[in-house]
Order: structure tokens, then sequence, then C-alpha cells
């Protein structure tokens, strides 16, 4: 992946690139900018037409000279004249003084006119002479002038179609197209979706990612309105999901596809409910399934205490999408709110590739205590690797810091932890349970945390 590198402006300096192609076209638009020749850029709507030609501008020789850009398609007819060529003062009704034209502002830089293809016919013959070089006047004037401005053009429309249909000159279209960048549509640059995705959720929510599956799901889209639209989508995902892992089916369902491939047109069959507790059940179930599991969201649909909630989903055992499974195979004494003194040694690389070694204190199905050096960063997300005592097999984990100190010492909570390593983990504590001593840690010491995984106090903690 590929950030175009400074002294570009701030706006190029968060251009993100990674598709071969894109690659391709920007070393082509450096070795264009060295060149006085007329740029013409095509492509469709959202797909970076201008960040090209700001590119453009900033490698060439006029870097320090004006950047001057008009959206033809934005101004009326009758002032894309007066805006690009200027008026004296009393040139006209409200002509109260002298105003340059965009020609003059951007004389010795460069004018970048968006969406060409919308000028009028009328505009395209002044536009023309002037970009053979011919001086011209200002409405209402008597003096002429000259400027030396090199124009880069952009549209979405297809010129050549329109020379022949006769909306727009032959003789404009080849002055401004002395060179051709043509930008793909996002559908074709994968690369470039999920490195723009990725990019505009850090920039909106950084603790925030998807899953992997949700990075599939956005290369399958068309993305008609291209960045534009994959921009909008990041932006509505990270301010309207309430978990920090955004999954195929958020973004599915903003997308307006159908989840997992099913019609969602038909509304859910609701289960066959002959008592009270269980439309109680039911409804805190679907509380959960809506809010992604998010105990004080489901708490605050429902309109009880959150404390309330997590009892009463600790009565009824109700767990999300099944993945507490394990647990209720276990005696009340449950692994899951038990926690182990254990000092093995821990790899660890960060979210940002760092590589170190740290050393546990205690561990239970909901996370670990570390003690590491440097210290970790509070909602940092980590790939973490150990191997239990006893056990040839090494685990590897995720898992984001939930709290960190000076001293080194830090609480690591599991995410994404597949049932297979939830029931491994399970086996094991439960087994050193029974082989543990009197001065087994407690569930104050462990970890430390603020959020201590208790099954009766927050079982939904532990769906890990």
């Amino acid at each position: 992946m590929r950030t175009v590198p400074a002294p570009l402006s701030k706006t190029l300096q968060d251009m993100v690139v990674a598709d071969p192609r894109m690659l391709e076209l920007l070393e082509e638009a450096e070795n264009i900018a060295q060149h006085k020749a007329a740029v013409l850029i095509t492509g469709e709507t959202g797909v970076g037409k201008e960040l090209v030609a700001r590119i453009i501008h900033e490698r060439s020789p006029r870097h320090a000279r004006p950047w001057v850009d008009l959206n033809c398609a934005a101004l009326p007819e009758h002032l894309v004249e007066s805006e690009l060529f200027g008026y004296e003062k009393g040139a006209f009704s409200g002509a109260d003084c002298l105003k340059p034209g965009l020609f003059e502002v951007a004389d010795g830089g460069t004018l970048f006119l968006d969406e060409i293809g919308d000028l009028d016919p009328k505009v395209q013959v002044k536009l023309l002479r002037v970009l053979d070089g011919i001086p011209y006047y200002r409405l209402g004037g008597s003096r002429k002038i000259s400027v030396d401005v090199r124009i880069l053009a952009a549209t979405n429309q297809d010129l050549k179609k329109s020379v022949k249909e006769g909306g727009f000159r032959s003789d404009l279209f080849h002055r401004i197209s002395e060179l051709h960048i043509e930008v793909p549509p996002l559908r074709e640059r994968p690369e470039d979706i999920i490195a723009l995705a990725q990019h505009f959720l850090d920039r909106c929510r950084s603790e925030a990612r998807f899953t992997p599956e949700a990075l599939q799901s956005l290369l399958r889209s068309d993305w008609h309105g291209n960045v534009r639209e994959l921009r909008n989508l990041v932006l509505k995902l990270a301010i309207v999901t309430p978990d920090p892992e955004i999954t195929v089916a958020d973004v599915q369902r903003y997308l307006g596809e159908p989840v997992n491939g099913s019609a969602q047109s038909q509304p859910p069959v609701l289960p066959e409910i002959s008592s009270l507790a269980e439309m109680e059940r039911h409804m805190i179930a679907r509380a959960l399934e809506k809010t992604g599991g998010n105990q004080r969201l489901a708490a605050e649909q429902l309109g009880i205490p959150r404390r309330t909630f997590c009892r009463k989903l600790s009565e009824m055992n109700i767990t999300l999408n099944g993945r507490c499974k394990s647990a209720s195979k276990q005696s009340p004494e449950s692994a899951f709110g038990r926690r182990r003194e254990l000092e093995i040694p821990i790899s660890i690389t960060t979210s940002n590739g760092r590589c170190f070694a740290a050393a546990s204190r205690n561990l239970s199905l909901g996370g670990l205590g570390l003690q590491v050096h440097p210290p970790l960063n509070s909602e940092e997300y980590l790939d973490i690797a150990f191997t239990l005592p006893g056990s040839r097999r090494r685990l590897q984990l995720h898992g984001v810091v939930t709290w960190s100190k000076p001293d080194g010492a830090a609480g690591v909570r599991f995410i994404d932890v597949h049932d297979s390593r939830i029931e491994e983990l399970a086996r094991w504590l439960g087994a050193s349970h029974l082989m543990a001593s009197q001065d087994s840690a407690t569930p104050e010491t462990a970890l430390e945390s603020a959020e201590p995984c208790h099954a009766a106090d927050d079982p939904a903690k532990c769906l890990v």
C-alpha cells in the first residue's frame, strides 16, 4: 500500500492507494506533471479524478504557483463566462467593482475544469481561444489579458460521443486532451477497496475493525458511487455499530443486501410462547441479538437497569449465538468465573506489527493478566501465542488491552475465540482447579480488571 508522500497538500497525504493499476496510474501522472500539455482525466463519479489532477499540479514545476478549480456543472450558464474571464466595473447590473477571472487568478499555475462536459457551447468557443494562447477581454473591458495557465480537465461523460452528437466541440476536445488519463472504477480495484475501507474506519473510529468476512462482502459490491459511496458506508458503520468488530451482517445490512443470502422481506417468525417467563427470556435474547451482544444497549432498549439485566442473563442461562455453549456443560463453578495464577512466557504481536515477549500473571477464559515491557496501550489489539503447562500445542488467540499501567502490568480480554479454543481452555482450567491448592487466585486478584468475568455478574462478557 502507498500513501502519497510529501511535499503534497494535506489532502493528498491522506490519499491511500494499494491497487497495482492505481499505483501505475499515479506514476504516469507524476511523469505527465513535468510537461505543460493539457490533460483530460476521465472516469466515473467519485473515482478520484480531482486527486489525480492535484498530484499532476503538485508534482509539476508549477507547484508553488496557484491551483484554481471550477466545477463547470455547478455554475449557471450566464455565470461561467464571468467566472472564467472576469469583468470590469459596470459591465452589467450588480458589477460594482472589477473582478479578475479564474484565468488571471491561476496565472503561472494550474486551472482545473471539473465536469467540463457540461460547459455551455458558447463558452466553449471563448475557452478554446484562450487555450490557444490568444489574449482575451474581461466582460465589459477594453484591455486584452494574457495569461500562462496549464489546463487540467475532468469529466464523467464520454466526450467522444458528445463530439459526434454535436454537444461538445471537436477542436476543444482535442485541445484539452493532449494527454488522457482514465481512472478505473473502484470495483476494478479490489486492493483499494480493502485499504480505503480500513483507512476510513481508522479515521472515524480507531478501535473498530472489520472481520475478514466483512471485507470480503465489501469486495462483492458494485460501488456505483465509488470512493464516496465506500466512505459514506464506513462512516455509517462506524457510528451505528455498537461493537468494535464490524461483521458481514453489519455490512450487508447497510449495503441493502440479504444477510447470509436469505431474503429479509419476511418478518421473523416468533417462537411459541406459553408463559410470561418464556416471553421475558425471548425479549432479552432478542435485545442481545439486536445490539450485537452489547448489554448496556440491550438493557436500555428493554428499560431495565443493567444490573437486573445481567442477573437475568445468569438466571436464564442466556448466551449469544451459542458462543458460550461450552460453559453450560460445566458445573455451577464454571471455568468462566475461575482464574488461575499462571506464570508462562507469552509472545505478543501488536496491531502495528511490533513483536515482543511478556510474562503472564493469571489466566481465565475471558482473558489474561500480563507483565510486559514496554507498557501496552489501552484498547490496543494483539495477537497472543502461548503454550499451557502440560500441553504440547501452542494456542494463538486475539485480544484487546482493557487496562494498562506504567509499570507494564496489563489486562487483556480475548476476542474472536473459536469454540474449540474455549473448550480447550475450559478443560485446562477445570483440571487445574482440581489440582490447585488453597492459595489459588481469587477473583479479586485475578487480572485486577475493572471488568471481572464472573458469570453471575456479567456472563455476556464471557462471549469471547
